[in-house]
């Protein structure tokens, strides 16, 4: 038989044409690491091995920022240029790296390329070199960091009660007998042992779980929907593709606890009756892969994945997948696309993802802070998680935390906590408070006197906020928040996928309108074109990026309306 005719057979049903598309991503990265770029004739002996056409594979490949197409180079240092590492001086890091040519100076190989964010905010300014994160970079220094780069920490970690994060920095990630002896698993056992899928789905309803990646959904709404849908297979995907700027929590809990992750996608394949998982992790975090990799293998060694569970009538198995750097692939139908093969755009709603999600089939999409949470709860009783928080808003949360602050990191406190307190168990706000950016890049700005707010759903909500993945920036006066709006505005001009017009013509005309602001001064007709168009790419754009694109913006203009002054010292903005 020939490879054409083995081929064709292999493609003879739609299902077998799915699973060997989804393998398009991960054939690429590794060409792509095997070759340094991906050149024409690479892309077209892939599509061949995959039964994909040469242009479809040239237009996933194109897609991803990470994905070097028509021979050019990979590169080898990604340099931060998010909100915070801009605040921190990363651009003229920038220039000083790209001053030396092909980085030779420092004898790593390759280009140096500007990263929207590589959310390693509490360590900014940051790069990757080669793979290995390295923070708190100094342009002025001599860049012996390039010549010998080492991993930096996992970063600082507080608050109380530390239900999620008690094992990250105090226990080795990779040692699975640690985990068990703390009773990493226990939750796991409990419910294949003890009780029901709808047992299972009724005690996460109980304690009033939402979704901790921005969008708040109640968890167990999501699963009982996802386990009535009709359907012989089902999936389970755990969202890792943490790119929000100025959010790093979930690599925190990739690279400090992973088979916590691993625990609660058992829990949550159990309880909606899937037998198989995803993880999809940010193509930006080498060490979470590496960990997730080895956690994911010893717990399939010791019986917590395959055929029998434990022994117990379940099946479930976890792949996993990596990004390739795309901001969207956040979104959860996007996540889905890149999976499948395809570029990573949103796809419209409804059928939502519980009724016709991966390869058509009912699929629970949650973020990594969530499946722990699922966890724990299953552990510990909903009775102990809903002892913190507010009756809205149950259990911890975990705040990310960045700028001018005195000790950056990720904290873990109830949700309800004030503002001003959290701040406070991060050292207070480093020099004259200017304001605070609440939910990343996609939140909006808070004034100085807004310390007082409760960090609850419903509150941040009541105030005309949200409370997003829970990414909290500072900027003191020494900060120049004109510029801060113009790197968050063209963030998501470059992180736009291109497939709705108010989003894509509207983040366009967003940098456009504060370049003009920025050049011109202080004009009511731009403040006005500017809220206007917030408004509609809220109001008309496909997913959440398009939607909260302008929030940062809007909230600052209205905040300070005088921000654009001409003449206007950095020292506060003008009122």
């Amino acid at each position: 038989m020939s490879g054409q005719e083995a081929l064709n057979r292999e493609l003879a049903s739609p299902q077998a044409r799915a699973t060997l598309r989804s393998r398009l991503l991960p054939a690429l990265l590794e060409a792509q690491l095997k070759h340094g770029s991906l050149a024409e004739a690479t892309l077209r002996e892939i599509g061949q091995q995959l039964g994909v056409p040469a242009a479809e594979v040239y237009g996933v490949a194109s897609f991803y920022s990470l994905l070097s197409v028509d021979s050019a180079p990979a590169p080898a240092i990604l340099c931060c240029t998010g909100p915070i590492c801009t605040a921190k001086g990363s651009h003229a890091l920038l220039a000083r790296l790209r001053s030396t040519g092909k980085a030779g100076e420092s004898g790593a190989d390759g280009l140096v390329q500007e990263a929207p964010c590589l959310c390693l905010c509490d360590a900014a300014p940051a790069a990757l070199v080669n793979g290995v994160p390295a923070g708190e970079l100094d342009a002025d220094a001599p860049l012996q960091w390039l010549e010998n780069p080492q991993e930096m920490p996992l970063g600082k970690i507080g608050g109380s009660p530390r239900w999620l994060t008690a094992r990250c920095t105090n226990a080795e990630p990779s040692d699975l007998t640690a985990f068990e002896a703390a009773g990493g698993f226990l939750g796991v056992r409990r419910a294949l042992r003890t009780m029901s899928p709808e047992q299972v789905i009724a005690e996460i309803r109980e304690s009033a779980l939402r979704g901790r990646g921005g969008a708040a959904f109640p968890t167990g709404l999501k699963w009982s929907m996802a386990a009535e849908a009709e359907g012989s297979q089902k999936y389970v995907v755990a969202n890792g593709d943490e790119s929000e700027p100025g959010t790093f929590k979930d690599r925190l809990l990739m690279e400090g606890d992973p088979f916590s992750i691993i625990a609660g996608m058992l829990i949550a394949g159990y309880a909606v009756g899937a037998d198989r998982g995803y993880i999809y992790v940010r193509g930006e975090f080498p060490r979470a892969r590496r960990l997730l990799n080895s956690a994911i293998e010893q717990s399939r060694a010791a019986g917590y994945l395959g055929a029998r569970v434990l022994g117990a009538e379940f099946a479930f198995e976890i792949e996993l997948r990596s990004g390739a750097g795309a901001y969207i692939c956040g979104e959860e139908t996007a996540l889905l696309e890149s999976i499948e093969g395809y570029r990573g755009t949103p796809r419209l709603r409804p059928p939502y993802p519980t009724t016709r999600g991966l390869f058509g089939a009912p699929t629970v999409v949650n973020n990594i802070e969530t499946l722990c949470a699922a966890s724990w709860i299953l552990r510990h009783s909903v009775d102990k998680f809903r002892s913190e928080g507010t009756p809205q808003s149950t259990g911890t949360k975990l705040y990310c935390l960045s700028g001018d602050i005195a000790f950056p990191g990720t904290y873990e406190a109830p949700l309800g906590t004030s503002l001003g307190d959290l701040l406070r168990m991060a050292g207070g706000p480093q020099g004259d408070l200017q304001g605070i950016l609440l939910g990343g890049a996609a939140g909006v700005f808070l004034p100085p006197d807004a310390l007082d707010l409760e960090l609850s759903f419903e509150a941040t909500e009541a105030a005309g906020a949200a409370l997003g993945s829970g990414a909290i920036m500072v900027f003191n006066s020494s900060r120049d928040l004109r510029k801060i709006l113009l790197s968050i505005a063209r963030f998501f001009a470059e992180e736009s996928c291109g497939k709705c017009y108010p989003c894509s013509l509207g983040t366009q005309r967003q940098v456009l309108g504060l370049q003009r602001l920025l050049d011109n001064g202080t004009s009511e007709s731009e403040i006005d074109y500017l809220d206007q168009l917030a408004q509609v790419m809220t109001d008309a754009s496909l997913c959440g990026l398009g939607t909260t694109a302008g929030l940062a913006v809007r909230s600052a203009l209205h905040h300070w309306p005088r921000l654009f002054d001409r003449g206007r010292e950095i020292g506060g903005p003008a009122r």
